[in-house]
């Protein structure tokens, strides 16, 4: 479905002397995602875990290697082109539009003005069109609803790869089940392949395929049982602690 071979992403930079030199973000990336499956990509903060996510997107290019949908070579696409053949993104901080509506987005969107499409849409996301249809997509939404809002967008042209960037941000405890089961069930109901970027416990136990990053580099893959002693061995007390609260949620049930 969607292939990274060899990725590198560098940025200019100069060391404390003043001399300029190529500091790689991302340093040889090779990993495949199958149609359909649910992948959680994670990490230690820096590690470069938006920095791919951004590349595959297209919002930064790649510095070498390559990124292949479905054998087709994207690599050098622009975001609209990558868009229009099947990946999306979701970002961290969702954009505030004042003036838009959501209907006006989703018509962006889908391409279209029928209402029973908006409907469907926000049904799969667990809205109810007559609250949100017609509200404007500012200032003034909860951090829980701009997030249902970035939902329906993404999933609205039913995208081949959904890539969501730290999808917990901003939004209450009691709202990221829902999330997980939505971007679950968008997986297994419409193929398509989610990517999320995330350090919250709920969606390394949902994912297929857990991608542990550190350094730009790919450490480690698997379940949650098999990438949790290589979270542990990371030394980030954050991550240590990560790691006790999910070992002792899995000892408790």
């Amino acid at each position: 479905m969607l292939w990274i071979e060899d990725l590198t992403f560098s940025v200019p930079d100069k060391d404390e002397t003043g001399r300029s030199f190529s500091r790689k973000i991302l340093d040889g990336l090779t990993c495949n995602f199958r149609k359909g499956g649910f992948y959680a990509i994670t990490g230690p903060n820096g590690c470069g875990k938006t920095t791919l996510s951004r590349v595959v997107m297209g919002i930064s290019p790649a510095t070498s290697g390559r990124i292949l949908l479905d054998g087709e070579d994207v690599t050098n696409l622009t975001v609209t082109e990558r868009a229009r053949k099947g990946i999306a993104y979701s970002f961290q901080h969702p954009a505030r539009f004042k003036g838009l509506t959501l209907r006006d987005l989703l018509s962006i969107a889908m391409g279209t003005d029928k209402e029973e499409d908006f409907v469907r849409v926000l049904a799969r996301v667990g809205v109810c069109s007559l609250d949100f249809l017609d509200k404007e997509v500012g200032p003034r939404l909860s951090g829980g609803e701009i997030k249902k809002v970035e939902l329906a967008t993404t999933i609205a042209r039913n995208p081949r790869v959904a890539i969501y960037d730290e999808p917990d941000t901003g939004i209450d405890l009691w709202t990221i089940g829902p999330m997980v089961e939505l971007i679950r069930r968008e997986c297994t109901e419409y193929g398509t392949t989610a990517i999320v970027i995330s350090h919250n416990e709920k969606f390394l136990e949902a994912a297929d395929e857990i991608i542990l990053m550190k350094e730009g580099r790919i450490v480690e893959k698997g379940t949650l049982a098999t990438v949790l002693p290589f979270l542990k061995s990371l030394d980030f007390c954050s991550w240590k602690d990560l790691c006790g609260e999910i070992a002792d949620v899995r000892c408790h049930r």
